[in-house]
């Protein structure tokens, strides 16, 4: 795809063709999870507890987390059962487990079958509860999948909150932290959540040591977000980075492999990807990259890649500038990665959000799939079918709950 010049960004070529109205086509969660995720089911109601079966989904962090959240922010009784079923190491991991001990302790609930390999849980939440509060997954577990799911339930709180979270800040198959402040963080406040993250230590795998405080402010009500004008790419810049015993040079390898990368693509903008040395604040070896491009409208998007043994640093370069170019081709307003992590908010919103998105993922499907069973949102997938979208270019459109914090 040849890149288009502009005065003010980038934004990639699309035919000259007439605007069409957007075909919607009012896909039912029941067919997008016939059609991406079969194997997720949800369970009947049953004695006041709202049931759901993983049934050997691969979305078992993904159930577990929003379904977690969204029963101590609405006071609901779970039970998921058949927790990661179909892994070959079926049940709860230690970051599952530290981040459902954390979720009770936020809301002072009873939690049932909470240990390594448990593929069966029941959480009875109580009321919310600001303060401090501890989370250390004791592995290179991911300190950013532990914060996806207390973030939704402190800002539900009565005062501000202080979260510790330990583990890996820089894992594999989940956000790098990096991402999760310059990336999620500027449009999650956009919903009206506020949070400051102090990164103390970094860690990676396989000893993780990482260590984020957090601190999250509660709110009233959370407001819906209108994000479906891309606009044109107006910056890029990153960091790609080294710590432990691991060279300079790679660190530095890795950032040049990414920008002739995306040079091929975008001519005119400045490309500043900065090799980093980690050494005070990070714990154990490890290296990789982070890209992130921002847009004239305030989207925000990134690709990433971590290096791994026997892996050479300019294909991890290279990794995450695909990553990023596949991630802002498409027009829409948000990255592949960021999408199912906005849902929650969408559902809990008081009024109608818009936000324009590549495909939709088979994460994105679940935690719609689970906030439409445990709250009163309503979700419509609308494919796109303006000049500007490419044939994977949708809207997801939310009519919030409107839950208000009880506690302010």
């Amino acid at each position: 795809m040849r890149a288009a010049p502009s005065r003010v960004g980038w934004t990639p070529s699309r035919p000259n063709r007439p605007g069409l109205p957007s075909k919607v086509l009012q896909l039912s969660m029941k067919r997008l999870i016939a059609a991406g995720s079969s194997r997720l089911a949800a369970a009947p109601e049953l004695t006041g507890v709202r049931c759901v079966s993983d049934v050997g989904s691969l979305q078992g962090g993904q159930i577990l987390r929003v379904s977690a959240a969204l029963s101590c922010i609405t006071g609901s009784p779970i039970k998921i059962t058949k927790i990661r079923a179909g892994r070959t190491t079926p049940g709860l991991r230690p970051q599952h487990l530290s981040g459902l001990q954390l979720v009770s302790d936020l809301c002072s609930g009873s939690l049932q079958g909470a240990s390594i390999g448990s593929t069966d849980i029941s959480l009875t939440p109580g009321k919310i509860q600001s303060g401090n509060h501890t989370a250390d997954t004791e592995t290179a577990g991911s300190v950013c999948l532990l914060l996806q799911v207390a973030l939704p339930c402190a800002v539900y709180a009565d005062a501000s909150s202080q979260l510790c979270l330990k583990g890996g800040t820089n894992a594999e198959m989940a956000p790098q932290i990096d991402y999760t402040v310059k990336v999620f963080k500027p449009i999650v406040e956009k919903f009206g959540v506020h949070f400051d993250c102090d990164i103390r230590m970094r860690g990676y795998y396989p000893k993780g040591g990482g260590e984020v405080m957090v601190t999250v402010n509660p709110v009233k009500e959370l407001q819906p977000v209108i994000m479906t004008e891309r606009g044109n790419i107006t910056k890029i810049h990153g960091r790609a980075f080294v710590a432990g015993v691991l060279p300079f040079k790679l660190a530095k390898d890795m950032s040049a492999a990414a920008v002739r990368t995306i040079r091929k693509e975008i001519k005119e903008l400045y490309i500043n990807i900065q090799p980093l040395q980690e050494k005070e604040k990070a714990c154990g070896n490890g290296n990789g990259i982070i890209i992130i491009a921002e847009s004239s409208t305030g989207c925000v998007f990134a690709g990433s890649a971590l290096g791994k043994k026997g892996v050479y640093a300019d294909k991890i370069g290279i990794e995450a500038a695909e990553m990023l170019l596949r991630n802002i081709r498409h027009n829409g307003c948000v990255d592949e990665f960021l999408q199912d992590q906005l849902i929650i908010f969408m559902a809990l919103a008081k009024g109608t959000s818009r936000i324009r998105t590549g495909a939709v993922t088979l994460h994105t499907q679940t935690a719609i799939h689970i906030a439409e069973k445990m709250t009163q949102a309503k979700f419509t997938i609308t494919k796109c079918e303006d000049e500007l979208s490419s044939n994977v270019t949708y809207i997801i459109e939310c009519q919030g709950s409107g839950v208000p914090n009880p506690n302010l």
